[in-house]
């Protein structure tokens, strides 16, 4: 009975498994050489929670199996528009990697290249443009992602700190849109 309702829960908790990079490490010492693998990974659940994190042993499997266990410890929740796309534009920073991540309409569809790609995908964003800047290294632009996403603020939280009511907010970014809106134009209203 115990096992059925274990197996129920795996099925409850779906998670993305998306594997970045796998790297061989050597080290010598003076009977030869040990080699290891280390693998970073992202896991989420595509419904607004990610994580990501880097796993060490002597087999691949190993060492993907520590890093998805370590990656699930560590999730955060990214607030989604309509579960699709961002509620603003951000910039993230790590090291030398700077991205940069914009909201996109429907159907513009995942804008992006290599681990930031797997970082959405996980995330469950469909319409996301993104830029990198500077380090190609996987572990720096996942990291950076992470950091612009940690940023990200929904209309409900900015209602709260200012102590303003959430009718307010999006009346407020709904008119400062992308329309251009002259003074006249601005006092008619």
């Amino acid at each position: 009975m115990a096992r059925n309702t274990s197996e129920q829960r795996n099925n409850d908790e779906q998670f993305v498994e998306k594997l970045v990079s796998v790297r061989r490490v050597t080290k010598v010492v003076k009977g030869g050489k040990i080699l290891r693998f280390s693998a970073l990974v992202i896991v989420g659940d595509g419904k607004g929670r990610v994580g990501f994190a880097s796993g060490k042993a002597r087999e691949v499997p190993d060492a993907v199996k520590k890093a998805v266990d370590k990656a699930k410890k560590t999730m955060i929740r990214v607030p989604l528009r309509e579960g699709r796309t961002l509620h603003h534009d951000v910039r993230g920073r790590d090291g030398a990697g700077e991205v940069f991540l914009r909201s996109a309409p429907a159907g513009t569809g995942v804008i992006a290249g290599g681990p930031m790609r797997a970082v959405f995908e996980a995330l469950g964003l469909h319409d996301v443009v993104s830029k990198s800047v500077g380090s190609t290294n996987y572990h720096n632009m996942v990291r950076a992602t992470f950091d612009a996403l940690r940023s990200v603020n929904s209309p409900r939280s900015v209602a709260n700190k200012l102590g303003k009511k959430l009718g307010e907010i999006v009346a407020r970014r709904e008119n400062t849109g992308s329309k251009i809106v002259s003074k006249e134009e601005a006092k008619g209203e």
